[in-house]
């Protein structure tokens, strides 16, 4: 029997794992998707290189940006703190914090972040930022949407919209995955996840092509440790939606039950071991299909939002 861990510490370690884990995820997908294309591709650590050489550089800001253009990375980060909070990151068991929002809250504090980026990225003058931000919000009229119909789904067949008892009624049969309702939004949760990533067949992710970016443009005219900020931020956003879809409505499995030091660290390596195989499932799918030109990808977003609106109505006419 392992030593418990106290509460407030296990309750740390959510996002502080998150935070620690999120590069190293994009490092991963970096190199399967480089060996996937027969080159050797970058190393799994050197997105720590990268932020740790940006955050010793200077920071600089547009001539008559205000104030906000250098607090919307801070601001963004502290909402991707923010949200591993509120979701089953490490535990099969409500935290005390965890009951501070459901899981509409925790998408209200995610779009909240991506408002900031897209504030300080208009406000910068700068035309692909700008660019940027106006796709971004643009095709975010159509995701946020789905994410709704997605929870409603869930919330629906669960009676609840607390992410951890959501995940417990997945996680008490296999015939709750199974259903209908719930691997159409599931599947449409996916779809959603390649769109906020900034993946194929929406956006060159690594790509230089500024006139076809979305995600990767918001953050042109920032600098230094403020763009280290934005980019450790979408890593980050980039897992917690991982934990999303694994931890709620994919394979809630190999959370810790208790708060015994054993329990929390196996549940880690689960986390990354989960997360890891679905990275090499999105690496996959990024080199497996072609970049869709800009006025298709609300026909892709629109799949998506359709997949839910089909999750819902699959309820009602009983295949839930």
């Amino acid at each position: 029997m392992s030593a418990a861990l106290p509460v407030p510490l296990v309750q740390a370690l959510q996002p502080l794992t998150v935070l620690v884990a999120a590069p190293g995820l994009s490092g991963v997908i970096a190199r399967v998707e480089a060996r996937l294309q027969g080159r050797r591709g970058p190393r799994v650590l050197q997105p720590y290189y990268d932020l740790a050489k940006l955050m010793r550089k200077e920071s600089l800001a547009p001539a008559g940006a205000s104030w906000f253009f250098l607090a919307a990375p801070v601001a963004a980060m502290t909402c991707y703190l923010t949200v591993p909070l509120l979701i089953p990151v490490l535990t099969s068991f409500g935290l005390p914090l965890g009951y501070m929002g459901d899981i509409i809250g925790g998408g209200l504090v995610l779009a909240l972040a991506s408002f900031c980026v897209a504030v300080a990225a208009a406000e910068s003058g700068g035309p692909y930022a700008q660019l940027g931000a106006s796709r971004a919000k643009t095709f975010g009229a159509i995701t946020e949407p789905v994410v709704l119909f997605v929870v409603f789904t869930v919330a629906l067949v669960t009676a609840t919209d607390l992410p951890y008892a959501q995940a417990a009624t997945v996680r008490s049969s296999a015939d709750q995955i199974i259903r209908p309702a719930h691997l159409l939004a599931s599947a449409a949760l996916f779809l959603v996840i390649l769109y906020e990533t900034g993946r194929i067949p929406v956006e060159t992710h690594t790509g230089t092509n500024e006139f076809g970016m979305v995600e990767e443009a918001r953050a042109f005219e920032h600098s230094g440790p403020y763009f280290a900020l934005l980019k450790w931020g979408s890593a980050m956003k980039q897992l917690i939606l991982y934990v999303l879809l694994m931890n709620i409505f994919v394979a809630p499995w190999g959370l810790a039950s208790d708060t015994g030091a054993l329990a929390v660290g196996l549940a880690i390596l689960a986390l990354l071991g989960k997360a890891v195989v679905l990275g090499c499932v999105v690496a996959v799918i990024d080199d497996s299909f072609a970049k869709l030109r800009l006025f298709k990808i609300t026909e892709f977003v629109a799949a998506a939002f359709l997949l839910a609106v089909l999750a819902v109505f699959t309820l009602y006419l009983g295949g839930g």
